[in-house]
């Protein structure tokens, strides 16, 4: 399997949230600078508001998908893990995961990839791991078949 391909679906997937949120985001501060005063009072306040609540949350995702790109594009691609750390492709007797970015899950070479971040609790079973060694997970034990 190869990791740089597989580096770029997930370039191009975080590129797409990306621009996801920032559209969403200038949407709902668009729609908090277009609220019109009324005659209800309060009306107009709690509509900004809401809009500007709705805008930051967008931006916090927004700067949680571009933290994510910022550590996918420090992954040495070329590099051979030898055991189980951040940037490995782990092949299990279940799933194939990528210990790299928090994206769940895509389809890549007719394998289901797992993307998890390494502080993730299924990554964290199996930092350290080496082919052939077994972790557990959900009161399950799995065996890893390769780390690429």
């Amino acid at each position: 399997m190869n990791k740089t391909e597989l580096a770029n679906v997930c370039k191009a997937l975080l590129e797409e949230k990306m621009r996801d949120a920032e559209l969403a985001m200038k949407a709902a501060q668009e729609s908090a600078n277009s609220n019109e005063k009324s005659s209800m009072g309060d009306k107009y306040e709690t509509g900004r508001a809401m809009g500007q609540l709705e805008r930051d949350m967008h931006a916090k995702r927004l700067s949680e998908l571009q933290t994510e790109y910022a550590k996918l594009i420090q992954i040495n691609l070329d590099y051979v893990h030898s055991k189980v750390e951040m940037g490995a492709l782990v092949q299990t007797e279940t799933n194939w995961y990528w210990l790299a970015v928090a994206l769940s899950a895509v389809l890549f070479n007719q394998n289901k990839v797992m993307l998890v971040s390494p502080v993730s609790p299924i990554a964290k079973a199996m930092l350290g791991k080496k082919q052939g060694d077994f972790f557990e997970f959900n009161e399950r034990k799995i065996k890893i078949l390769r780390v690429f």
